[in-house]
């Protein structure tokens, strides 16, 4: 430490070293580059010697880690428990294995889950709620981590969804594959949409735009000098952009005028006409009927979510708008994410190749730390699903341990009152695979705001889940609920229930990817029987 302390610029390996000890925790190249990526320090060197000043880092560090939390604390209180907002961790690590599969709008990281159901105990959880061997229940289920982290602490599971893509994500994270004929069916499909050539225009006009892209953003939007001084405020972001935009389009125009391109669909009736070009659209087409042919029915499933997964990465919207669209994008722009011009989407061969190959790896990985529990997805309403019923339709031995012990408990994150549609969140994969939409069965949907009926709609729906799923539950029953709870409607959830709030864990909420990031908390209520 001492030896580097003397020194004021640092190799990429060396600030590494610093940082980790300053920090108590291993910090990456990884992490470094990142920081010098965004303009958070600046680049010293050449290509090949990069190098950054100590100051910097200091600088970074001790407003980042130290005034961070004091920051959050004023704005959200101090009963704020910074210990689970998990600010350690890397975005690999709380996106590990099958949890990035496909994305998914409001899921928890599975640190979290992990926190409440495992077995260890520490200063502030005191008591441990569940056990390998216990059945756990998450009656909404979004994309399965609870079910995933459960299967990794050998704990069995029960999912309940009112999405049946939801259900479909989770299945294809927790199923066992045979990985080499796994990949061959990959590897297959991969290469037919590789040669299939839909317009032979786009790829000389796409090569064309990326050397024109390349020469403008180089002048205009030096990477990392740009964002350095966007960081420290020395340029007004928005004006700038806001001309250099429009200086681009115009050199955009005259491409797509020369090569003839074709952007807008004839149709406009469903998500896969409007949000996509032309182009795009055809190759989807192309590749949803290769993987029909596909005969393993669970790896017809892997490549159909792949298919969903690039079909999301290659939507006419901007980078800053994937969670939550606005308009459709049909021309360059600038990118507010990686502050350069940037264009929409052509062709979705590079998205699905790459996509695939991290599918295989993820499944890969998962495979090595799967446990011998049993689980079970159920595409359903929670508040009146007949959850035994259904386990011994889809999995004779859960059911047979279910007959023995019933369910411990729950770990899940109800939606939260206004905020996401969550079967619009996904409407390009119900266009795709043709699924019954049931939109009308969400609780808390973003379409019917956040009015007085729909805070006591959410709360009706809310109480009639717990209630359906008390007939389940063991009698010492834990459960534990995540929510944004800021207009306190949880209290009254839980009476309703029949339930009563034993405890409750309140935490910051970081690493969100919208550009609105103000700070905002969400409690984990710990739930028991009032009996």
């Amino acid at each position: 430490m001492s030896n580097i302390e003397s020194k004021s610029l640092l190799t990429i390996k060396e600030a590494c070293e610093w940082a980790s000890l300053l920090l108590g925790r291993v910090v990456s190249e990884t992490n470094i580059s990142y920081l010098i990526q965004y303009g958070k320090v600046k680049k010293y060197g050449d290509n090949g010697s990069t190098q950054v000043h100590i100051n910097d880092l200091k600088n970074y560090y001790q407003s980042f880690n130290g005034k961070r939390e004091i920051e959050w604390k004023k704005k959200l209180g101090d009963d704020l428990n910074w210990s689970l907002s998990f600010d350690n961790l890397r975005e690999k690590d709380t996106t590990k294995h099958v949890h990035r599969l496909h994305p998914y709008k409001g899921k928890f990281i599975p640190q979290l889950v992990e926190y409440f159901i495992d077995e260890h105990i520490d200063n502030f959880k005191q008591e441990v709620f569940f056990k390998q061997g216990d059945i756990i229940l998450d009656p909404f289920s979004g994309s399965g981590t609870t079910l995933v982290q459960a299967n990794e602490l050998g704990i069995h599971s029960v999912g309940v969804d009112i999405s049946r893509f939801n259900t479909m994500i989770t299945d294809i994270k927790l199923l066992d594959y045979d990985l080499e004929d796994l990949m061959q069916d990959i590897k297959n499909i991969n290469l037919a949409i590789t040669k299939f050539e839909v317009d032979a225009k786009i790829q000389e006009f796409e090569k064309e735009l990326y050397i024109e892209l390349s020469k403008f953003n180089n002048k205009n939007f030096p990477s990392p000098n740009f964002k350095r001084k966007v960081y420290k405020k020395e340029i007004d972001e928005n004006n700038y952009a806001s001309k250099k935009e429009k200086e681009f389009l115009a050199i955009y125009e005259k491409l797509v005028d020369k090569y003839g391109i074709e952007l807008k669909q004839k149709n406009n009736k469903i998500f896969l006409d409007k949000w996509y070009i032309q182009n795009v659209r055809k190759e989807i087409d192309f590749a949803f009927e290769q993987i029909k042919k596909v005969q393993d029915g669970k790896n017809k499933r892997v490549l159909s979510v792949i298919l969903s997964r690039t079909i999301r990465s290659c939507r006419a919207t901007t980078h800053s708008d994937l969670a939550t669209l606005k308009e459709p994008q049909i021309t360059t722009y600038y990118c507010w994410k990686h502050k350069k011009i940037c264009k929409p989407i052509f062709s979705i061969k590079y998205w699905f190749n790459r996509y695939a190959k991290d599918t295989i790896a993820r499944i890969k990985e998962f495979h090595q730390l799967k446990r011998k529990s049993y689980w079970t997805t159920i595409t359903g309403d929670s508040r009146t699903v007949d959850i035994y019923k259904e386990i011994k339709i889809r999995n004779r031995n859960l059911a047979t341990i279910f007959e023995k012990q019933k369910i411990k408990g729950i770990f899940s994150s109800p939606p939260y009152v206004g905020q996401i549609d969550y079967h619009e969140q996904h409407a390009y994969a119900y266009d795709l695979f043709g699924f019954e939409r049931k939109d009308e069965l969400e609780i808390g949907p973003l379409y019917k705001g956040q009015g007085k009926e729909a805070k006591n709609s959410y709360v009706e729906g809310i109480s009639k889940v717990l209630l359906n799923a008390k007939k389940y539950l063991a009698k010492d029953f834990d459960i534990f609920l995540v929510a944004n709870d800021k207009w306190n409607l949880y209290p009254e959830i839980a009476d309703k229930a029949g339930m009563k709030i034993v405890n409750q864990y309140k935490r910051p909420v970081l690493n969100r990817t919208e550009r609105d990031k103000n700070p905002y908390a969400e409690i984990i209520f710990h739930l028991k029987s009032k009996i």
